[in-house]
């Protein structure tokens, strides 16, 4: 199924192309699911129909679905209350009743993630298009998945699961309790369940839009999110500048924002495919507005970011990792090479991820910033590099 997530700055109209994305997908003829996250019904004002948790038709072709992170919180406290029942009696602690459970901090992230891995694994619709949170709290999204599995990884480490048998015997030796054997089960199951997020985000049918306003702010924003997304691995295949001016407004007050807005298109060009959404001069509402924004359907998947490294050993002898980072500015970026991971900082983004193999064995020999991408210069290691006979 071809995945569809689209992003941009708050108030940038990300919502309504979310729907008349869909809308004009369903009436392409596919079979579309578009997931709406905010906690108010934006998604259903936009296409005229109340959205709740359960799936509603909003028009032919098309379901509509909004993710209900309470529900998810309460079933999964109470899930793991139950699990827990016996230590909890033993430890004379009073149950928690649904309706006084209120989501912490993070539930609504972990409830997209699984709301995201279930209708990108479900074979009843052709595409999935998701009405993801402003900006930086996408692309923060987007990072969740892998951060949480290197923190399971590390806390837990998968290897130590072959003591099973002998824990308790480990447990009397060293004179402290080791993780019960349940710790280790939930671990292996978040670590599944995040796992298979994670494939959905890499799959090659997967990809981001953008929608912001053709301005200076957003351009910034454009600018801001497409670094985020190269730093995971991710491409824009499209950007959507939402609410366009009419081009013969140059003798009024509104010459201004005209002119700034043809440049910013013109910049947009020059890098995206861009998809100009004329202002209907009102907020869309339903699905004959919908459809007069005349809003492209999911098209194609972007071709996959690669991040090569190139054999230079004959010529410079070194090897070179090259990552593009669109976007990136030199003074905005970090490295740290931390035994066999690199940290990598770019503008407010942040990323760990493994070395290649064949550069585990090598040490950074430098970096450089050129036409949005890095290039990092790694030279072998004599004391760890295979000597040639």
């Amino acid at each position: 199924m071809r995945t569809l997530l689209i992003t941009g700055p708050g108030g940038s109209g990300r919502t309504t192309v979310a729907a008349g994305t869909a809308l004009a997908a369903a009436r392409a003829g596919a079979r579309t699911l578009v997931l709406g996250t905010d906690r108010t019904d934006t998604l259903g004002a936009v296409l005229g129909v109340p959205v709740g948790a359960g799936s509603v038709e909003a028009a032919p072709g098309l379901t509509a679905r909004r993710v209900d992170p309470g529900a998810d919180f309460r079933d999964d406290l109470i899930s793991l209350q139950d699990r827990a029942g016996a230590a909890l009696d033993l430890l004379g602690a009073s149950r928690l009743e649904p309706e006084e459970l209120t989501p912490l901090p993070g539930a609504e992230e972990l409830a997209l993630l699984r709301a995201l891995r279930d209708a990108a694994l479900s074979e009843a619709y052709d595409l999935l298009v998701v009405d993801l949170p402003p900006g930086e709290r996408a692309l923060a999204l987007f990072a969740l998945p892998a951060e949480l599995r290197r923190y399971l990884r590390r806390l837990l480490p998968p290897e130590r699961q072959a003591a099973r048998a002998l824990r308790p015997v480990l447990g009397r030796l060293a004179g402290v309790p080791l993780p019960a054997e349940r710790l280790y089960e939930t671990a292996a199951r978040w670590d599944l369940e995040l796992a298979a997020v994670e494939a959905v985000l890499a799959d090659r049918s997967t990809s981001v839009r953008l929608v912001a306003e053709p301005s200076p702010a957003g351009a910034d924003a454009v600018r801001t999110a497409v670094l985020g997304l190269a730093l995971r691995g991710l491409r824009a295949d499209a950007v959507v500048a939402s609410r366009v001016l009419p081009e013969n407004l140059d003798d009024s007050w509104l010459a201004g924002p005209v002119a700034q807005q043809r440049k910013t298109l013109a910049d947009w060009r020059e890098t995206f495919t861009v998809h100009p959404v004329a202002h209907l001069g009102r907020d869309p509402r339903g699905t004959d507005d919908l459809a007069a924004l005349r809003l492209p359907g999911a098209g194609a998947a972007p071709a996959a970011v690669d991040w090569p490294v190139t054999d230079c050993l004959a010529d410079d002898g070194v090897l070179v990792w090259s990552i593009p980072l669109p976007g990136a500015r030199r003074e905005e970026l970090d490295l740290i090479r931390r035994g066999d991971e690199l940290v990598l900082a770019a503008g407010p983004f942040r990323r760990i991820v493994a070395l290649p193999s064949a550069l585990r064995r090598c040490t950074v020999d430098g970096a450089a910033l050129r036409e949005g991408e890095l290039r990092i210069r790694f030279r072998p290691d004599p004391g760890l590099w295979p000597q040639a006979r």
